[in-house]
Parts: structure tokens; C-alpha cells; sequence
């Protein structure tokens, strides 16, 4: 009996162990140690109770501590709970001293809580990038257009990392600035001939203001000759003029077959009254029987005439 005591109580020591050893980081609180890197037991216990793993604070700590950082490890703590990534500000703090650049961990963390990749702005800083703008389409004013691709150097801001417009928003500004400087110029050939004009022009107007970078040089890549607009836009008003006349042409002729057709209707009035008024004649000894025959005799003379000529006669109603 003694003895199943003994191997119970053996297991339940050992499985406390294992617990200890699982739930207590005591490997990353050697190696803190062995990096002279001075963190408690207890405060490594902390962590798991407040749900931060350790070592995502340590091994930073161990590297920011060999570069020479001054940082704590309360401030890797808050900004691991806030979301952050510690070991990318970290880094992004070595690379910054190591290149002579001023930056503070509550700068970089800022910058990696607002969703920027901070330790990729320390690299654009150190070594600017080059971003490309699609061909821009402008038109100057003899009516020509010029598609023109711009390559823009730009260094990343530190400053203006937080709350500092985008990449987007800088080749839009380029490609603006394009079509202003284009569109002013008189000729084609004198933006062909000139192109660094573009540069010094949309250089000038200070694009990266607002934005997160800082505009080295902008460089025309290529220029393209595209469309004639001009002569496309003459040819569409031309053909919207000849619609519209076409149109009042149609008005009018329409018109003239209105105007016809009631000047018709006054004739088949008027030849309506015809026999009444033969009929109030003969009644009123105003003509005779024989001059009516005769004048019936003489429009049929006149249609056989007709009809003989090749004309068709016109449609007389006397009686």
C-alpha cells in the first residue's frame, strides 16, 4: 500500500514539473541571463498571464540590449498588447542607429500601429525608391497627344510616416502635373524636344507636400506620340454639324409638304364651289346650255392634247 503512495505521489511530483517547466519559460530566462539581460522569473510568469508569449518579448530585448538600445521591457509589453509588432520595431530601431537615423521607439511604434511597415521606411530612408507611373495621357494644345511615363525617385519621411499620404497619392500628383505641363505647352514637338521640362515643371510645384515621402527627382522615362485629338474633335463637331443641319433641313422640307398639302386643300375647296357656281349660272340665265357643251368640249380637246403630248392631264372638275 505504502508503495502505490509512493509512485502517486512520485507521478503527481512529476507532472508538477512538467507543468512548471511547460508554463514557466525557464529556457528564455536562461538565455536573458546568459545575454545579461536582467528579467525576473516572475515577471516571465506575468506574461503568460496576461497572455503575451514570452519570447516575443525577450528575443527582441536580447537583440535591442547587444545593438545598444536603451528599451524596456514594459514598452515591448504595451506595444505587443496594443497590437504591434515588437520585433519589427526592433528592428527597424537597429537599422535607424546604425544609419545615423534619429528615430525613437514611440515614433516607430506609432508608425507600426498605424499599419506601416516601419522597418521598410528606415530602408526607403537609407535607400530611396523608385516607383514608375503608368503612361499618362495629355494633350497639348496643337491638339496632339503625348503618352508619357515618369520614373520618381522618393525617400521615405519619418516625420510624415504617420497620417502622410500614400505612394497613390504621389504618382497621381505626378501624373496631374504631366498633364498640366503638357497641356500648356504650345506644340507637341517643343515637350519632344524638351522633356526634362516636365520635371523641372511638376519638381517645382512641391507634389510631396501631405504625403509620407520626400521627392528626389522625377525622371521622364519615355514619350510616345498617340491620337490626333484635335483633328478627332473637328471631326466629330463637324459631324454633329451635319446632323443638325441635316435635321433643319428635314424641318423645313416638312414644312414645305405641310405648306403644300394646305395649299391643296384650298384648291379641291375652291374646285368644290366650281359646279355650284356652273349650276347658280344656268339657273340664272348667266350662260346657256350650249356654252356649257362647248366648254365641256374644250377641256376634253385640252386633256386629248395632253394625253397626245405625253403629259398627264391635270384633274378638272366643271360639272
Amino acid at each position: 500500500m505504502d508503495n502505490i503512495l509512493w509512485i502517486v505521489l512520485l507521478g503527481i511530483i512529476g507532472l508538477l514539473i512538467i507543468l512548471f517547466f511547460v508554463f514557466v519559460p525557464v529556457g528564455l530566462w536562461v538565455s536573458s541571463l546568459a545575454a545579461n539581460v536582467k528579467i525576473s522569473i516572475f515577471n516571465m510568469i506575468g506574461m503568460r498571464l496576461r497572455r503575451v508569449k514570452p519570447a516575443k518579448i525577450v528575443m527582441p530585448l536580447i537583440k535591442a540590449r547587444k545593438a545598444g538600445l536603451d528599451l524596456g521591457v514594459n514598452q515591448l509589453e504595451a506595444h505587443y498588447l496594443a497590437g504591434g509588432n515588437v520585433d519589427n520595431v526592433v528592428n527597424a530601431l537597429i537599422a535607424s542607429e546604425r544609419a545615423g537615423i534619429e528615430l525613437k521607439f514611440e515614433k516607430a511604434a506609432a508608425i507600426d500601429l498605424a499599419g506601416r511597415n516601419v522597418l521598410e521606411a528606415v530602408k526607403m530612408s537609407v535607400n530611396p525608391k523608385v516607383i514608375e507611373t503608368t503612361n499618362v495621357s495629355a494633350v497639348a494644345k496643337d491638339g496632339i497627344e503625348l503618352l508619357v511615363k515618369a520614373r520618381v525617385t522618393v525617400r521615405a519621411d519619418l516625420e510624415r510616416l504617420v497620417g502622410g499620404a500614400g505612394e497613390a497619392t504621389v504618382l497621381a500628383r505626378i501624373g496631374e502635373g504631366i498633364v498640366t505641363t503638357v497641356g500648356s505647352a504650345t506644340s507637341h514637338k517643343e515637350v519632344l524636344e524638351n522633356p526634362d521640362d516636365i520635371s523641372k515643371r511638376v519638381l517645382s510645384k512641391g507634389l510631396d507636400s501631405g504625403t509620407a515621402f520626400e521627392i528626389l527627382s522625377i525622371d521622364i522615362a519615355d514619350i510616345d506620340v498617340g491620337r490626333n485629338i484635335g483633328a478627332q474633335l473637328q471631326s466629330l463637331q463637324a459631324e454633329a454639324d451635319k446632323n443638325i443641319a441635316q435635321a433643319k433641313a428635314e424641318e423645313r422640307r416638312a414644312m414645305a409638304v405641310a405648306k403644300e398639302q394646305e395649299m391643296r386643300a384650298y384648291v379641291v375647296e375652291a374646285e368644290a364651289e366650281v359646279p355650284k357656281a356652273m349650276a347658280y349660272a344656268l339657273r340664272e340665265g348667266k350662260i346657256g346650255v350650249m356654252d356649257y357643251y362647248e366648254l365641256q368640249n374644250l377641256k376634253a380637246d385640252t386633256e386629248m392634247r395632253a394625253t397626245i403630248g405625253g403629259e398627264k392631264p391635270e384633274k378638272q372638275t366643271l360639272a
